[in-house]
């Protein structure tokens, strides 16, 4: 598909024609579908399976001295530490995105935030997974009580914690030091959003309207 003068370079919701859809796996955090679809007119269906993700959040902290915080956690999978940028679940029915944030943000790095913004929207995996996460830059942090402060188990219980100038962070991901993809995607977009200030960035509550869960029901037969 060819893009004419002047138009803007962007995804655009392309719905297929859903004839039948059955969970495979039932896990314990999402599920593995098999759906079947009509890719295009007057061709035979085509089968997928796919991870059915409810979404995620994450959040690049910025202070004043134009540092990230950066949190180091075992990831299982990889059998690697990585360092990361505070992120969870989109686990809670109802909860709207940016709210899942400021939890998440208080859960594991026991901080709230005053100004908040919507630094990149993106697919981790779209070949093999529906997870949409939605990565927020939140300045203006201060702690949280310490007596309404979450406490932290399994994996999380020995994160480390560390404040990291922007740049440097930039330059692990870049060297190849840093892989986790929130980070990386938070780092590069708060980099390339600094050149301007941070004024092309997108309101906290803007629609997330590339979430799968959180846009119109696909057709059917």
């Amino acid at each position: 598909m060819a893009m004419t003068d002047g138009e803007a370079l962007g995804d655009t919701f392309s719905p297929r024609r859903l004839l039948s859809s059955e969970t495979v796996y039932d896990g314990r955090i999402w599920d593995v579908v098999q759906d079947t679809f009509e890719f295009a007119p007057d061709t035979a269906p085509l089968v997928r399976d796919y991870i059915d993700h409810p979404g995620a959040v994450a959040v690049l902290v910025l202070n004043d001295a134009d540092e990230v915080l950066m949190i180091n956690q075992y990831r299982h999978p990889v059998r690697m530490n990585l360092w990361e940028i505070p992120a969870g679940l989109m686990d809670i029915d109802g909860e709207a995105p940016h709210l899942a944030a400021a939890r998440e943000l208080a859960e594991e790095a026991d901080l709230v935030a005053a100004d908040w913004a919507v630094l990149v929207d993106l697919f981790l995996s779209p070949g093999s997974s529906s997870e949409a996460i939605r990565i927020y830059l939140a300045r203006n942090a201060s702690p949280v009580p310490e007596h309404e402060r979450h406490e932290r188990t399994d994996e999380e219980a020995d994160m480390a914690i560390a404040w990291v100038p922007l740049d440097e962070a930039v330059a692990g991901v870049l060297a190849g030091r840093i892989h986790n993809p929130s980070a990386v995607a938070g780092l590069l977009a708060a980099a390339a959003a600094r050149v301007g200030g941070y004024a092309s960035l997108r309101p906290v509550d803007v629609p997330f309207e590339a979430h799968p869960r959180l846009r119109s029901a696909e057709p059917r037969l």
